[in-house]
């Protein structure tokens, strides 16, 4: 049976998703350098147009129709046939399958805006638009069938995600490394001044994905109850730890710098996006710590290793949420959410074990698979804009525009 407020609650959460894509583009736009902040914008926007038509046409059903093995959903749901407005008790039991549908939708949406930071100021824009398709279609939608679809083999084998933090952050991260070493660095790079043109933008960016995310987090809830308050309490909680030690780290190092503090921000989020339904806020906090220490040395060694993977998306979304997964294990609780499990802090090893295969195998499958996908695409058509357009910067090249 509908309940008005858990629906209320999910539509909500969901456009607050779906607010959360453009607000990636204004971070990474604010980051790049001033000839190519709308080229940024611009790829992220049209991924909201993309990637919603390709859920509503094919991707939900692959994602959550009823299972192949365990691996693929059937094309039972292509079109959105099926999907309506009373609930389906596999999923949701209290909302719309509509309703679920289009939550669902947000983060399929997302998760190719955030490999748009490997790549930014060298790319083709019909090249993004063709990668981000197959991506989804290829990629994305199986592994979120295998660890949320009923029946999925992931999710049979007790693996845990909240939120996306492996279906969404660890699937986008580890594809930035492997499309951004394919596509190569930048023309002058550790040459020429690469530095953010605006910070503004990139604070309010980060800004509107802090509020984005408590939509992201808490709307998995999927009903207006208690944990989606505690999944609300425990994803503040990790962003401002995150922030803190990462403004700490900056300060050791030079100054404590705006752009900095944002991003250590966006690295406790998405650090607690698997994590934000199954721990208490003290343990939410350690997660966000512990993970602006591991994305900030990541990106320290990238930096050493002369890796133009432009805006670490590797280093803050891959390995964060990696973490955040591994951190399931650790310190789950079945009393901050019955229908989880305990971690190895609680006296279940077994959790462990299981959040870290499903870290690495997610891992090394999408760096594989996107690697692939990406040699295919440049083979075809090319990634990469010509050099002239790269010198006079993908605004004027790609869209005959400029700030």
């Amino acid at each position: 049976m509908v309940n008005t407020g858990d629906t209320a609650w999910v539509l909500i959460s969901a456009a607050l998703v779906i607010l959360m894509t453009p607000a990636v583009g204004f971070f990474y736009g604010g980051m790049v350098r001033k000839k190519n902040i709308l080229s940024t914008i611009m790829m992220c926007f049209a991924v909201l147009i993309i990637m919603s038509l390709q859920w509503y046409i094919l991707g939900f059903s692959l994602s959550f129709a009823p299972t192949i093995r365990g691996l693929i959903g059937r094309l039972d749901w292509l079109g959105l046939a099926g999907v309506g407005q009373l609930p389906n008790a596999a999923y949701a039991a209290t909302i719309p399958f509509l309703a679920f549908m289009i939550f669902q939708a947000a983060f399929a949406i997302i998760a190719p805006a955030l490999i748009v930071g490997a790549f930014v100021e060298r790319i083709r824009f019909s090249s993004f638009l063709f990668f981000s398709l197959l991506w989804t279609t290829i990629l994305y939608d199986p592994v979120a069938h295998w660890v949320w679809a009923n029946g999925g083999w992931l999710r049979d084998l007790g693996v845990l995600d909240f939120a996306g933090g492996l279906v969404v952050h660890v699937t986008a991260g580890f594809s930035a490394l492997a499309i951004a070493l394919v596509i190569g660095k930048r023309m002058g790079y550790g040459k020429d001044n690469m530095e953010p043109s605006n910070i503004p933008l990139v604070l309010m960016g980060a800004v509107l994905l802090w509020f984005g995310w408590f939509g992201f987090n808490g709307g998995s809830a999927l009903g207006a109850n208690g944990l989606a308050a505690s999944t609300f309490v425990a994803t503040n909680a990790a962003a401002a730890a995150a922030g803190a030690v990462w403004m700490i780290l900056s300060w050791m190092h030079r100054r404590p710098s705006i752009l900095g503090v944002a991003t250590g921000a966006v690295v406790g989020l998405a650090a607690i996006t698997p994590a934000s339904g199954y721990v208490s806020p003290m343990f939410a906090m350690l997660i966000g710590a512990v993970a602006s220490l591991i994305a900030y040395n990541i990106i320290l060694l990238r930096m050493r290793l002369r890796i133009d993977e432009s805006l670490d998306v590797f280093a803050c979304h891959g390995m964060g949420s990696f973490w955040g997964v591994v951190a399931v294990g650790l310190f789950g609780s079945k009393m901050v959410n019955p229908a989880g499990a305990d971690g190895w802090f609680f006296g279940n090893i077994h959790q462990f074990w299981v959040q870290l295969f499903a870290a690495c195998l997610i891992a090394l499958i999408s760096f594989s698979v996107t690697y692939v996908i990406a040699r295919v695409i440049d083979g075809l058509v090319g990634l990469r804009v010509k050099e002239n357009e790269e010198l006079v910067g993908l605004d004027i090249s790609q869209h005959a525009e400029s700030v």
